[in-house]
């Protein structure tokens, strides 16, 4: 299993790595079969309007599957402590769903009715940096939109961008303010998608019930 451990505003010493590798080795020991590498990331927050935030991100990739946690606190090694733990439940979840996906006998069909979306933050306000501050790139194989949501689970953001397999488009699947999921389809000049011009087919309407109903 391959460690690799990044900094930010921290120098990384021989302590905070050797702690790293003693908490996150630990968190995954049990995982080791299903994971392929392990990227902490260490940052300590430095603004004058808030108080000094030490966090703690793991990601892992584990066998095309991206598994994420995040922990921040007044101290490293506690936000390494609980980012340890919360990816270790992150691991066991994600191999209690493919445990459930070999034992079902018929794969169950799922998911979404396409729909315009308006209004994507809510009574949130948005909070933009002056610039880009960070940049990352991910591999984006096909998946179905039932494997979108199992995604969206693991990495722990609201939201999750996929290639979808039926259609070959970006799609963004997100996590509703009111409860539920939604999509974000892409939509061409014509006002149509590439979805049999823009008509949901039976398999994207059984998905939507589903989404909505959580």
């Amino acid at each position: 299993m391959k460690l690799v451990i990044h900094g930010k505003n921290i120098e990384i010493t021989d302590a905070i790595r050797e702690y790293v590798h003693q908490k996150i080795e630990k968190a995954v020991s049990h995982f080791q079969s299903i994971t392929n590498e392990v990227d902490v990331h260490l940052s300590v927050a430095r603004n004058p309007r808030i108080n000094t935030r030490q966090a703690a991100e793991v990601t892992i990739y584990a066998n095309g599957s991206i598994i994420r946690a995040e922990e921040s606190s007044e101290n490293l090694y506690a936000s390494i402590d609980l980012v340890a733990d919360k990816i270790a439940r992150q691991l066991r979840k994600y191999k209690e769903r493919r445990q459930d996906h070999k034992t079902q006998s018929q794969p169950e069909e799922v998911v979404v009715v396409e729909s315009v979306v308006t209004d994507l933050i809510g009574d949130r306000t948005p909070e933009l940096p002056n610039e880009v501050v960070r940049t990352k790139y991910f591999s984006m194989p096909p998946m179905t939109l039932a494997e979108a949501l199992e995604q969206l689970q693991l990495v722990g953001h609201d939201f999750y961008m996929f290639r979808n397999s039926e259609t070959g488009e970006i799609n963004v699947i997100y996590e509703r303010n009111h409860g539920g999921y939604g999509v974000i389809h892409p939509r061409n000049a014509n006002g149509h998608t590439n979805g049999k011009n823009g008509k949901a087919t039976h398999a994207n309407i059984v998905m939507q019930e589903k989404l909505h109903s959580k």
